[in-house]
Order: C-alpha cells, then structure tokens, then sequence
C-alpha cells in the first residue's frame, strides 16, 4: 500500500493543486492538518480534501477558525484566520470542525497528529525534524505529523516519523510545495517538492486584502 502524505496546505489551492498533480498513485491520501489559513482559498481547500474524502486531522489554525479565536496568533495568522471564517460555507465549517486531533489509518499502521503526539492538544507544540526521535512513535508503523513546515524524515527500528512538508507555506528554505509518498511494505518514504504559480497566489492575497508579507513569504519559502 502506498500512502500520499501532505500537511499545511492554508488555503493556497494553487499550490494544493500542483501537489495532487504531481502526486504519484497512491492508495490513500492523508492530510496532517491546518486546511486553513494565511492564504486567500480556504473554501476551495476544505471542498478539494472534503470531496476526495481525505483523512484529516485538526491543525492550529483550523481549530482557531472552529473556536472564533486566533489567542497568540502573529498579525499575518490573525488576518487568515478572520478571513476564513467569512469564506467557510456551514457545511464547510462543519467538516472543520468534525476533525479529530489524531487519526489511526491504514489498519493502524499510520497514526496522523498536527504537531506532537504526546501534547494534550495535538498541535500546539512544535516537533522539528533535528527532533525527531523513536521515543515519538507507539504501536504505528508510520507517524506522520506537520506545524512546522519543514519538510523531514527519519527512519527507526521501531518505525519511521516524517513530516510531509508544507503544501501552502514552505519555511524549510524551499518555496515548493512539499509532501510525501510512504511505501508500508517497503517500509520507505520518497519526499518531493512540486513548483507552482506563486505570483498567482501574491495576486490573489492582495486582492483579498491579506497582509503582502503572507505572499512576499512564499517566494522566499520561509
């Protein structure tokens, strides 16, 4: 079974769009979280894995856009944050907020979280690549996690851990889009990055009356 891994795809359908272009065949495809935020489509995103029926676990900004609340959000998160609760149909925000904070696939063998498995709230806490440890990983084969936006994998006796990257707002240094193809009876991971249209994107965050930084950030991938 070949699993399709993406993450932090915050409201940029272009280049969402781009990943499952690019994406080779798989089997199933999971999201681990934050749908929403920063960037000017976060109806479209939330339809686009809503309607490919994607696994998908809550990430920060989905649950401040459930809540009503961006509590120590930065101004650039704040002002996705706000714009997506204006943009989400009922429907939309419902599928929002029915999602769960950890997710067992696969028959058990990849268990999806936003940030750490071990936080209460599954995604508060930030678990960078240079962190990754099998201390992470329980009975799953496969520990897929996101929120940092940084693109890594590591792989154990115990099993692997990996972050699929950001599909909507890279900060590993690369502004292509990221995400992850897992192999569970090979037991490996390929990570790929995909180009996409990103002057197309600062357009549209302008146009929407987002904050330029959340466009000029793109180009840089940080």
């Amino acid at each position: 079974m070949k699993v399709g891994l993406i993450s932090d795809v915050h409201g940029n359908r272009v280049a969402l769009e781009a990943v499952l272009e690019d994406m080779p065949p798989v089997d199933r495809l999971l999201c681990a979280g934050d749908v929403v935020g920063y960037n000017p489509w976060p109806a479209e995103c939330v339809d686009a894995l809503r309607e490919r029926g994607v696994p998908t676990v809550v990430g920060n900004h989905d649950a401040a856009v459930v809540e009503g609340t961006a509590f120590r959000f930065n101004g650039m998160a704040r002002a996705g944050v706000e714009y997506a609760k204006t943009q989400l149909s009922d429907d939309q925000f419902a599928w929002l907020e029915s999602l769960p904070e950890e997710r067992l696939e696969c028959d058990g063998r990849v268990k999806l979280v936003h940030g750490h498995p071990d936080d209460p709230e599954r995604y508060t806490r930030y678990t960078y690549p240079d962190e990754f440890s099998p201390r992470l990983l329980e009975d799953e084969d496969v520990l897929a996690l996101g929120h940092t936006h940084v693109q890594g994998v590591e792989r154990y006796a115990e099993g692997i851990v990996v972050n699929p990257g950001s599909v909507g707002q890279p900060r590993d240094g690369d502004p292509r889009a990221g995400y992850a193809v897992v192999d569970l009876e090979a037991m490996t991971v390929d990570t790929d990055r995909v180009e996409y249209d990103i002057e197309t994107v600062q357009k549209a965050v302008s146009e929407a009356g987002l904050p330029e930084r959340i466009g000029r950030r793109l180009a840089r991938g940080k």
